[in-house]
């Protein structure tokens, strides 16, 4: 009952007041039991997960600043949160010791991962599946430098202990909060072949949470998840999801998942909290959970997630906790020296070319010398007939000159990438290759760019597979699953269905490809060899990345000279049109640009087409980028022939949209008026300044509907942007021909002056 409280009734009769406070007095609390009842505390949970070694916002592979997210912004975040809220507890879902070079520290006697998470204050750290790709001695190393609790409830010794704790108690403000973990037991398939798991015996995360929870009931107040796992099942497999562990287990209030590498903010599965914070420290998931008391209960009464990014709404990052980076300094040093080690010197040519369109990875849509190299690697150390690799970088690049470390990282992404050779019959191959080439998009004719599939385009298995040992090509004019022609080994042969042959790849990706919804589902495959059994190169050794440099070292005794190899190629696709090489020119000049997602972030998701028809709203737009009218391309019917009007309209004209009167020379020499000016000051012009000389602080206003921006001055010089009437622009300097140098993008660029006005 509430208590009776005079000032809530102030002005009534007193009378009435002595009578009520009589009425309520054998019922009413003392002020102390009423504050308490009324009293609610919240608890604020922080998530990280997937960080993958970031303990300073540096690319250890490109040995380069990379702000997307690291421990020591992550730092900064979670000071913020703890002066708000003193309630805070810190954990972390997995993945943390393991990628850009954290695993250099393996022999050493700190883990710089360690050290971030103890320095930040951690409170709990569930090991995830990458946490076990060193074996358990390492394991047992690095977790033990840990100040808080590691937790993995699903993994058990083999006399029937569990291997870590599957919970752990925190208390804050008299709330007390039980963390349990648990982790994939999809790392039985990641770590077939390997001795990492002997002793252990990993078990069912869905059942092994319930056990936790009647450990914990009566104990704390509430239990939150904190799981290696994602969203959804991986693979299809059972049990493998935390959507499956909420279904089953409805008494915890929230579940910090990871694994996917994936951002989910917040959603709800069977009245269960769930919030993921994507990858490399990008974001940090956050759980509010507010308490009240009633009577000798704690009640839980609201509860809400979001995520903290690293990365703002504007653009910028957040800053790199000064402190942290100073404990951490001797690590990034370190981790730099090592990325810089010099192993060959690459000469002939690069081993990637140049993009040829903007947007549209070389290293994706044909074979290059980079592809050939890593297929040369695994084929001379695997003793495989057929070896099959991806590249997931489409910025992938290695220049004529010396090789380091970090470009065989850079350029081979996937760390911990083995060769594991299976015996499979040529149907199984052909079956992985048509897999592989459903990463581009059937074409059809006027088609003249090759594009990705936009699923597979965005998946976590994102590009096409390389194989080496064979030739094939790829059809895109057929259908999904008859792409491949032509399909031989090496020596000519013809590869039949019912061959049986060895093939090298990565056993992470034979898994998936075995997997429920996969190319191969369902079948099995006898593993042959690992380059990272121990009786082969062991773990850390045995990777593609370490394989290549001892290649380059050992086999070319420190100089590599590539040779194509000619394996394979794309057809389908009409590179010979002549509107195509307007296209070129269009998009690499910025007036088009290849299809993308909505978002931006994966480009090259349609083929552009010249057969099609063009519509009004396209050449209209594109006109205007181009600075040109559109009255000059009534009666254009196909998109091939409004590109090709296109550009040769833009390079006739100006950007007024008229035709261009002052070439790089006047046609009419002039003699300059003698100069009655100071010395040192030329005489002025009202267009275009001081002719020939420098101009500090003046700025110049386009006059133009739209004026093209050149990279000199020079009616034939490449357009690097157009910009619209009214753009202030800073000048640099003119010159007697009428051409204004100015500074855009921080940039030197040229307009032409009859379109610009100075401002005083």
């Amino acid at each position: 009952m509430r208590k009776f409280s005079p000032k809530r009734y102030a002005g009534w009769p007193l009378s009435f007041l002595i009578c009520a406070s009589i009425l309520f007095a054998p019922f009413a609390s003392t002020p102390a039991q009423a504050a308490e009842a009324d009293k609610e505390t919240k608890i604020t949970l922080l998530g990280t997960s997937d960080i993958h070694g970031r303990f300073m916002p540096w690319d250890y592979a490109l040995d380069g600043p990379n702000p997307t997210g690291s421990m020591t912004q992550l730092y900064t975040i979670v000071k913020k949160v703890r002066a708000e809220n003193p309630n805070t507890i810190l954990l972390d879902a997995g993945d943390m010791i393991q990628d850009n070079s954290a695993e250099l520290f393996n022999d050493q006697p700190q883990s710089p991962m360690m050290v971030a998470m103890n320095e930040m204050k951690y409170d709990a750290w569930v090991m995830g599946n990458h946490e076990f790709n060193f074996g358990l001695d390492v394991l047992e190393k690095i977790s033990s430098q840990f100040k808080g609790q590691p937790l993995v409830g699903n993994i058990f010794k083999e006399n029937g202990d569990r291997y870590m704790p599957a919970y752990t108690i925190i208390e804050k403000d008299g709330i007390k909060v039980g963390v349990i973990g648990m982790n994939t037991p999809m790392i039985t398939e990641f770590e077939k072949g390997t001795d990492h798991l002997d002793g252990i015996i990993v078990k069912d995360p869905v059942e092994e949470t319930k056990k936790a929870i009647a450990e914990l009931k009566g104990k704390v107040d509430v239990m939150v998840g904190l799981m290696h796992m994602g969203l959804d099942n991986e693979n299809g497999n059972p049990g493998t999801g935390v959507t499956d562990i909420a279904n089953a287990n409805p008494e915890l209030a929230a579940i910090f998942a990871g694994h996917m590498h994936t951002l989910i903010e917040s959603q709800t599965v069977n009245g269960v909290l769930i919030s993921e914070p994507n990858k490399y420290g990008s974001h940090i998931s956050r759980i509010d959970l507010t308490f009240a008391k009633e009577g000798d209960k704690v009640v839980l009464k609201s509860k809400e997630a979001q995520a903290l990014a690293v990365k703002a709404a504007d653009g910028s990052y957040e800053v790199s906790d000064p402190g942290l980076e100073d404990t951490l300094h001797p690590f990034h040093e370190y981790a730099r020296a090592d990325a810089n080690i010099e192993v060959a010197e690459l000469k002939g040519t690069n081993l990637v070319p140049a993009d040829e369109i903007k947007g549209i990875p070389a290293v994706q849509i044909q074979e290059t010398p980079l592809s050939d190299f890593f297929t040369e690697v695994m084929l001379h150390y695997s003793d495989a007939d057929v070896v099959a690799h991806q590249i997931d970088n489409d910025k992938a690049k290695l220049d004529v000159g010396p090789i380091k470390k970090k470009d065989i990282a850079f350029n081979y992404q996937f760390t911990f990438g083995e060769v594991t050779v299976y015996e499979v019959t040529g149907r199984d191959l052909k079956d992985y290759m048509e897999w592989s080439a459903g990463y581009f998009n059937s074409t059809r004719p006027g088609d003249v760019t090759i594009s990705f599939d936009p699923k597979r385009r965005a998946s976590k298995y994102s590009t096409d597979d390389f194989f080496g040992g064979v030739t094939y090509e790829i059809d895109l004019t057929k259908p999904y699953g008859s792409r491949i022609t032509n399909l031989k080994y090496s020596n000519g042969t013809v590869v039949k269905e019912e061959d049986t042959l060895k093939l090298g790849m990565n056993a992470y990706r034979m898994e998936a490809l075995i997997a429920k919804g996969g190319a191969l589902e369902g079948r099995k495959f006898k593993q042959l060899w690992s380059s990272k059994d121990a009786s082969a190169f062991g773990e850390i050794q045995g990777t593609i990345r370490n394989l290549s440099i001892a290649y380059l070292k050992d086999v070319m005794k420190g100089v590599y000279e590539p040779k194509i190899q000619h394996n394979w190629k794309i057809t389908g696709v009409d590179l010979t049109a002549p509107a195509r090489a307007d296209i070129v020119e269009l998009i690499n000049d910025g007036i088009m640009s290849v299809p993308a997602t909505e978002d931006g972030k994966y480009t090259n998701i349609a083929s552009i087409n010249i057969l099609d028809a063009v519509t009004e709203e396209e050449m209209t737009a594109l006109a205007a980028k181009a600075n040109v009218s559109i009255a000059k391309f009534s009666g254009v019917k196909t998109k091939g022939e409004f590109y090709q009007e296109l550009n040769k309209a833009r390079k006739a004209f100006t950007g007024s949209g008229e035709e261009e009167t002052s070439p790089e020379k006047p046609t009419t020499p002039t003699v300059p008026k003698p100069d009655t000016s100071k010395p040192g000051k030329p005489s002025t012009s009202p267009s275009t300044g001081k002719p020939g000389t420098v101009i500090k602080g003046k700025q110049a206003k386009v006059t133009a509907a739209y004026l093209n921006v050149r990279s000199s001055a020079s009616s034939k010089a490449k357009v690097v942007t157009a910009v619209p009437k009214g753009t202030v622009l800073e000048v640099i300097s003119t010159d007697k021909y009428g051409w204004v140098k100015v500074k855009l993008d921080g940039r030197a660029a040229y307009v032409y002056g009859k379109y610009v006005s100075m401002l005083k």
